[in-house]
C-alpha cells in the first residue's frame, strides 16, 4: 500500500456562542483544515488539524513529496521525514505531522479491518468520560449564549448535566479580574455538590496570584489547577505552595520538557493532545512515561471537529492509566462534517468508535458547506477578542490591579 496523493480543505464550523479565553476568543466558529489521504488500493484516511487558509493548505500539499509512494504503516520513519527534532528550529512541523498521522493510522486501520486502538495495543475502556468545558460566552448571531455571570455559567453547566450527563466540569477563565471568576467557580462547584470541577485561566495569572487563587479554591472538589501560570518554574512555585494538583498543556508538550519535569517536577497532571504532541503515537509514548513516573494524565482539546475527536477517543480507549475525564469543546459546536452528524454523549461519556481506521467518514456536502462558508468569512485571529478592537492580551495579566482596566465584567 502506498500513498498517492494528499488533499487538504478548510472548513469553517459555526459554534452556539463566541467562546472566550485569556489570549482572546473563538469568534463563533472553528476553523479547521481537513486532510484526505489517498492511497493505491483505493482507501482514503482522514486527518484534521486547526486553523486553515492557503497558508495551511499550501504547507500540507508541500509534503507530498515526502509523502508520495511511501507506505503509511512506516509512520515511524515519517515522523523522521517530516519533524525530525533536530531540524525543529528551521522548520516546526509538529502539527502538519500529527494530521497527517491520523491519516495513515486510519488507512492502516482500514487496510487491516481494524481500529486504531487496536493498533494501539487494544482498548482497555468502551467509552471515554468527558468534562463540561464551560467558557465566557459572548452573545451568538442570534443575540443568545451568552456567559458573563455566574448566574449564567452555572445555568449553562446545568443545561450540559441535563442533556449529557457531565459530573465534571472545566472553566475556561482568564477573561475577568481574578476575583470576579473565582465567585463565578466557586457558585459552579456548590451548585453541583459531588461533581468534580477544573479552573483554566490559560497561565495568564502572576504566580503570586495564582498561588491566592489556590487558596481560596483548596476546599472546593477539584481535579486540578491546569495552567495557573506560565512557565516551568512559575507552575513550580505554585505547586510548592498549593495541595491541589497542577496540570498543563502548555509547558509540556513534548519529551524535552516531560523530561525536565521528571527531573524536577512542576506539573502533576500531563494534558496529552494529539494534535499538540504531534500525534496519536507519541500521546501513547508519553503516557507510558507518565506511568512510570507516577503522573497523572488526561486527553486534552484543541477545538476539534469529529475526525479530531475520534483520535482522542481512540487515544483514551487505549491508555490505561487515564483516570481524569477528559476534555472536549464538541459540545459547544452547531453541527459536524462527519457522516451522521455529532458524535452522542450519554451519562457525561461517549463510546469509541468501533469501524475499521478511525472509525467516521466525511459527509462530503457538509465539508462543501462549511468549505464554501470558510471562503465567504476567512479566518479570524485566535488572539483577539471581536468585541474589544483594541485589546491585546498581557501574560501575566496585569491590567486586573487597574480599576480602569479592559477586564471588566
Amino acid at each position: 500500500m502506498k500513498i498517492i496523493d494528499i488533499r487538504p480543505t478548510t472548513v469553517t464550523v459555526p459554534l452556539e456562542a463566541p467562546l472566550r479565553h485569556s489570549n482572546g476568543a473563538h469568534w463563533g466558529r472553528f476553523v479547521r483544515t481537513l486532510i484526505e489521504l489517498e492511497t493505491d488500493n483505493g482507501l482514503v484516511g482522514l486527518g484534521e488539524l486547526g486553523g486553515g487558509g492557503e497558508a495551511a493548505e499550501n504547507a500540507i500539499l508541500a509534503l507530498k513529496p515526502y509523502l508520495l509512494g511511501h507506505d503509511p504503516a512506516r509512520v515511524e520513519e515519517l515522523r523522521w521525514m517530516i519533524a525530525n527534532p533536530t531540524a525543529s528550529l528551521y522548520n516546526n512541523r509538529t502539527q502538519l505531522l500529527a494530521a497527517i498521522e491520523f491519516a495513515c493510522l486510519d488507512v492502516v486501520g482500514q487496510q487491516a479491518n481494524l481500529p486504531v486502538h487496536d493498533l494501539l495495543g487494544g482498548r482497555v475502556r468502551d467509552r471515554v468520560r468527558f468534562a463540561s468545558y464551560l467558557f465566557f460566552r459572548h452573545p451568538g448571531t442570534d443575540g443568545s449564549g451568552e456567559v458573563r455571570t455566574a448566574e449564567q455559567l452555572v445555568e449553562q453547566a446545568r443545561a450540559l448535566v441535563d442533556q449529557h450527563g457531565f459530573d465534571v466540569h472545566k472553566l475556561k477563565g482568564g477573561v475577568f479580574p481574578p476575583d470576579y471568576e473565582l465567585d463565578c467557580f466557586r457558585a459552579l462547584a456548590e451548585a453541583f455538590p459531588g461533581h468534580r470541577v477544573r479552573y483554566d485561566p490559560n497561565g495568564a495569572l502572576s504566580v503570586e496570584e495564582a498561588i491566592r487563587f489556590a487558596t481560596a479554591i483548596a476546599d472546593l472538589n477539584n481535579d486540578y489547577l491546569e495552567d495557573p501560570t506560565w512557565g516551568l518554574n512559575g507552575m513550580r512555585r505554585v505547586r510548592e505552595n498549593t495541595a491541589i494538583p497542577l496540570a498543563t498543556n502548555t509547558v509540556v508538550v513534548n519529551f524535552e520538557q516531560l523530561a525536565a519535569n521528571v527531573l524536577n517536577p512542576a506539573v502533576d497532571v500531563i494534558l496529552l493532545d494529539t494534535t499538540f504532541w504531534g500525534g496519536i503515537r507519541p500521546c501513547v509514548k508519553a503516557a507510558g512515561v507518565c506511568e512510570t513516573f507516577q503522573l497523572g494524565i488526561a486527553v486534552h482539546s484543541s477545538g476539534e471537529l469529529g475526525v479530531q475527536l475520534a483520535t482522542m477517543l481512540h487515544l483514551g480507549a487505549a491508555l490505561p492509566n487515564l483516570a481524569f475525564a477528559a476534555d472536549a469543546h464538541y459540545h459547544h459546536l452547531r453541527d459536524d462534517v462527519i457522516v451522521g452528524g455529532k458524535m452522542a454523549y450519554a451519562d457525561g461519556s461517549m463510546a469509541v468508535p468501533e469501524g475499521p481506521g478511525l472509525g467516521v467518514k466525511l459527509d462530503h456536502d457538509k465539508v462543501a458547506e462549511y468549505a464554501e462558508l470558510f471562503r465567504e468569512l476567512g479566518g479570524y485571529p485566535y488572539d483577539r477578542d471581536p468585541a474589544r478592537p483594541d485589546w491585546f492580551p498581557l501574560l501575566p495579566n496585569t491590567d486586573w490591579a487597574d480599576p480602569t482596566a479592559r477586564y471588566r465584567p
